[in-house]
C-alpha cells in the first residue's frame, strides 16, 4: 500500500500497521482546537501496541548532529541507519528546514514512520539574539520576556525546530556559578513568575501552532545550589530549602503547561538527579501530575558512574529508567542496555511503555503524526529568520535590560553639546562578545557593536575609538587610550567579561573585573573629563577599584544582536534606563553566597556589636542590593498604607503608596512589595518579594500604586513540607529596591 504525506511517499507491506496508523493520523487531522488539551491516549496506545521493544527503546534515545553546538561531537556512522530502523526518537543540533527535512525523511523510511523530534538550545534566541536571560530578567517586564520567548520560538520553529531546552529556572545565589547568566536570579517568587512567562512565550496556547516550540524547564533540580559555585558540583540541602526555595519555579513551569523537564547534572543529598526517583517520580510525575516527559542532560545518565552511584553504563540505564528519566540524551545507555535489562526481567516493560507514551503524546500534540514536515517551510524560514520585527524586539529588550548603577552630576544622558566621544575598550567593538554565551547560531557579522551603535545614533559627533586593552590578554594600551581621551568631550569605557567567561563550565573563583581594565578607568579619569563606564558580563561582578573613578556606570550585560543600538538608545537619552538587579552584587567574593532574603540569626548582623553575624575584615553589606537600579529622573515614594490594621484569613489586604516623579525626565520606576512574617513556626526571611509594578510618569506626575494580597501570599512551607498561613504580625514593605523600603505592620487573625 502507498501512503502519501506532505512531500513524502512511503510504502507499507503490513496493511494492519498501515490501517491503525492511518486511523490515528486521520483522527488527528480532523481534530480542531487546542491539541494540547485533546486526549490522545487512545491514539498513543494504538501506536504503542504496534511497536517492537527495539522501536520502543528507540523513542527514548536522543542523538546529536555531526557538528558541535552544545556538547562534543559524537561520531557515529550508523546514526542514519538507526533512524531508518526506528531506533532514534529525537535529535538535537539539527537546524534549518533543509536538514530537518532530510532527517525526517530518514524517519519516514522506518517501519512505523514515527516522526523525529528536533531540539535545540534556544536560550536567548536562535539567529536573532536577545539579551541573556539574567540580563532580560533585569527588565522586570514579564510581558517582554513572554514576547522574546515567543520571538525565539517563531524563529526556531521556522527553521524546523520543535523543542527548546529552555527556560532555565534554577534559583541562583552564588555568582561564581557560570550558569547564573541563564536564569532569572536569586528570588524564588520572581523566578516563578519569569518561568511562567517564558513557558507561555515558547509554547503559546497550542503546541500544534507551528510558530511555537515545546519548552523545557531545567535543570531539575537545585542545580543553582552547587557547592562553592562550581559547575556540576554536589548539592547538599535540606528538604525544606529544596521545596521552599528551589522547587517553586519548576512547579510554576509545570502549572503553566511546560511540555518537558530536563534533569540536572548534580546529585541532591547523595542521589544524582538523573537517577533520583524522589525528584522525578514522587514530586514531578506523581505529586505535580506532570504529563510531559523528562530528558536527561547531555550524558548525565552515564555520568552516574563517575558519581559513584552506578557501577557501569548498564546499571546507569536501569537506575535512570526506574527513577523516571524518559529520554536519554547522548549517553547511549538505553540504546545499548535497556533491551537486555527488560529481557532479563530487571526492568519491567511498564517503565519503558510509560516513557514511550509520554514522548508519543508530545509528538501527537505537535501535529507531527498528522504531518511530519509541518515545520519545514522554506519560504517561512526566509521571511522569519533575522526579520526586522525580531531585530526590533531584540533592541527593545536590550534597552529595557540595562541597569543604571551610578550617575553622578547627571553624567548621563549625554549632553546635546557633546561633539567628541572617546570610545575606549576592546569589548566595545567585539561582535562575538555582544552576543554572550549560548548564542550558538548567532552570526557575528549581524551584530551591532557599541562602536557602530554610537556612530549611527550620533552622526554629527566624532567617535574616536581605541582598544585600551588587548581583548585576549588584557594588556593595557594606555597611550592610544589617552590620545583618544584627550581629544574628547566625554569618555565612554567598556569593560567586563568576555562572552566565554560566564556560561556552562564557566565557574570562577574570583568574579572581580580584570585589574587592568579597572586601572584603565582610573587612568582615564586623570584627564579630568567625564568618564562613563559600560559594564558587560553575564553575572554579578566586583569592581570596587574603578567605581570611585566612574561618573556613571551602566550595567549592559550581553544584549545580543542589537546591542550597540540598544546601548546608544540609553546613552543618548532616547530611552531612560529602568532595569533593576535580579541578583545581589557582592562587594567582596568572600560574601558569596549573598542574597537579600536571608534569615535573621539569634545574633543579627550589626556593624557595631562584636558578637553578631558579621565579618571581621569586610563589611557584610553588598555593593548593590537586589532590585536596585537608577533612572535619569528621580522618584519619591510615600509611606505605605493598608486598608486595615487587622485582617482575617478570608480578607483581602490592600497596600498602597504614592509614587511621584520629582526629576526632569519621563521615567519608569519598578515599585516592589516585600513582606516579613515576624514570628512563625519555621524561621522566615527578613524580606520576601511578593509583587512589583512598573509605573511610568512624566516630570511632576504622581500616581497611586496599589497591591492586593491574600492570606495565601503570607503563607510559607512548614517543616512537614505543607504550605500554611499562620496568624500573627507581618511587616509590609514597599520600596524601589530590597534595601530602601518603607514599612508598616499588619496583624492576621
Amino acid at each position: 500500500m502507498v501512503f502519501i504525506t506532505n512531500k513524502s511517499v512511503c510504502l507499507y507491506r503490513n496493511t494492519g500497521v498501515f490501517f491503525v496508523l492511518m486511523m490515528c493520523w486521520l483522527a488527528c487531522s480532523a481534530q480542531s482546537g487546542n491539541s494540547s488539551m485533546y486526549d490522545y491516549s487512545s491514539k498513543v496506545d494504538s501506536v504503542l501496541s504496534l511497536m517492537t521493544l527495539d522501536e520502543k527503546i528507540g523513542q527514548l534515545n536522543q542523538y546529536t548532529g555531526n557538528w558541535q553546538a552544545t556538547g562534543p561531537v559524537v561520531e557515529d556512522s550508523t546514526k542514519i541507519e538507526q533512524i531508518k530502523a526506528g531506533r532514534v526518537g529525537a535529535m538535537l543540533n539539527i537546524k534549518g528546514v533543509k536538514y530537518t527535512r532530510e532527517m525526517q525523511n530518514y524517519a519516514m523510511q522506518s517501519r512505523l514512520r514515527i516522526p523525529l523530534l528536533f531540539g535545540q538550545d534556544v536560550i536567548h534566541g536562535l539567529r536573532t539574539i536577545y539579551p541573556i536571560p539574567l540580563g532580560e530578567a533585569a527588565s522586570f517586564d514579564l510581558d517582554l520576556m513572554e514576547r522574546t520567548a515567543a520571538g525565539a520560538a517563531e524563529e526556531a520553529s521556522a527553521q524546523g525546530i520543535h523543542w527548546t531546552f529552555a527556560p532555565m529556572v534554577d534559583i541562583t545565589r552564588d555568582a561564581r556559578w557560570g550558569r547564573v547568566m541563564e536564569g532569572a536570579g536569586e528570588d524564588t517568587w520572581y523566578g516563578s513568575r519569569v518561568a511562567e512567562a517564558r513557558v507561555r512565550g515558547f509554547q503559546g496556547d497550542d503546541l500544534a501552532d507551528t510558530h511555537t516550540v515545546m519548552a523545557c524547564a531545567k535543570h531539575f533540580a537545585a542545580y543553582g545550589a552547587a557547592i562553592a559555585g562550581k559547575d556540576y558540583n554536589t548539592v547538599d540541602i535540606s528538604d525544606l530549602t529544596l521545596h521552599d526555595t528551589y522547587l517553586p519555579p519548576f512547579r510554576a513551569a509545570a502549572n503553566a503547561g511546560v511540555a518537558t523537564f530536563m534533569n540536572s547534572f548534580n546529585d541532591i543529598n547523595g542521589i544524582p538527579a538523573t537517577g533520583n526517583a524522589y525528584i522525578q517520580r514522587d514530586i514531578l510525575k506523581e505529586g505535580w501530575a506532570f504529563s510531559g516527559f523528562i530528558v536527561s542532560d547531555w550524558g548525565s545518565v552515564k555520568e552516574m558512574v563517575a558519581h559513584g552511584y552506578a557501577s557501569d553504563l548498564k546499571a546507569s540505564a536501569e537506575i535512570a529508567i526506574h527513577a523516571g528519566c524518559d529520554m536519554d540524551m547522548e549517553s547511549r545507555a538505553y540504546h545499548k542496555h535497556l533491551k537486555e535489562l527488560v529481557e532479563e526481567g530487571v526492568v519491567d516493560i511498564k517503565y519503558v511503555d510509560e516513557a514511550v507514551k509520554r514522548i508519543l503524546l508530545k509528538k501527537f500534540q505537535l501535529g507531527l503524526f498528522d504531518d511530519p514536515y509541518r515545520y519545514c517551510d522554506e519560504e517561512r524560514e526566509k521571511k522569519t529568520v533575522l526579520s526586522t520585527r525580531l531585530r526590533d524586539l531584540s533592541r527593545e529588550s536590550g534597552r529595557k535590560s540595562v541597569v543604571l548603577l551610578k550617575n553622578e552630576k547627571q553624567a548621563l544622558p549625554l549632553s546635546p553639546s557633546c561633539r567628541r566621544i572617546a570610545l575606549i575598550g576592546a569589548l566595545a567593538n567585539s561582535q562575538k562578545d555582544m552576543m554572550g554565551f549560548w548564542a550558538n547560531e548567532g552570526v557575528e557579522k549581524e551584530v551591532v557593536t557599541v562602536y557602530e551603535g554610537l556612530k549611527r545614533r550620533f552622526p554629527n559627533v566624532t567617535v574616536n575609538y581605541a582598544d585600551g586593552y588587548d581583548l585576549e590578554t588584557n594588556d593595557l594600551r594606555l597611550s592610544e587610550a589617552r590620545a583618544a581621551a584627550n581629544r574628547a568631550d566625554v569618555i565612554v569605557v567598556v569593560v567586563g567579561e568576555r562572552f566565554n567567561q560566564s556560561g556552562e563550565a564557566k565557574s570562577r573563583a574570583d568574579i572581580t573585573v580584570n585589574a587592568n581594565q579597572q586601572l584603565l578607568v582610573k587612568e582615564l579619569k586623570k584627564t579630568g573629563k567625564t568618564v562613563i563606564v559600560l559594564l558587560m558580563g553575564g553575572r554579578p561582578m566586583i569592581f570596587n577599584d574603578m567605581e570611585p573613578h566612574a561618573d556613571a556606570i551602566l550595567l549592559t550585560w550581553w544584549l545580543g544582536t542589537e546591542s550597540g543600538n540598544a546601548i546608544a538608545d540609553i546613552i543618548s537619552g532616547d530611552y531612560n534606563p529602568s532595569g533593576k538587579l535580579p541578583m545581589t552584587f557582592p562587594a567582596h567574593v568572600g560574601q558569596i553566597p549573598v542574597y537579600y532574603n536571608y534569615k535573621s540569626t539569634g545574633r543579627p548582623e550589626s556593624k557595631t556589636v562584636a558578637y553578631s553575624c558579621r565579618y571581621q575584615d569586610i563589611d557584610f553589606e553588598p555593593a548593590y542590593p537586589f532590585g536596585y537600579g537608577l533612572s535619569y529622573t528621580t522618584f519619591q515614594l510615600s509611606e505605605p498604607k493598608t486598608s486595615a490594621n487587622v485582617y482575617t484569613m478570608e480578607d483581602t489586604i490592600r497596600v498602597s503608596a504614592k509614587l511621584k516623579n520629582t526629576g526632569v525626565y519621563r521615567g519608569k520606576e519598578t515599585v516592589q512589595l516585600y513582606i516579613r512574617d515576624l514570628v512563625a513556626s519555621v524561621t522566615r526571611p527578613v524580606k520576601e518579594l511578593k509583587g512589583f509594578q512598573q509605573i511610568e510618569l512624566n516630570p511632576g506626575e504622581e500616581k497611586e500604586v496599589t497591591f492586593i494580597l491574600s492570606s495565601a501570599d503570607l503563607s510559607f512551607m512548614n517543616r512537614n513540607l505543607k504550605y500554611i498561613t499562620e496568624p500573627g504580625k507581618f511587616e509590609i514593605m514597599i520600596g524601589t529596591n530590597s534595601k530602601e523600603v518603607k514599612k508598616t505592620i499588619i496583624s492576621l487573625k
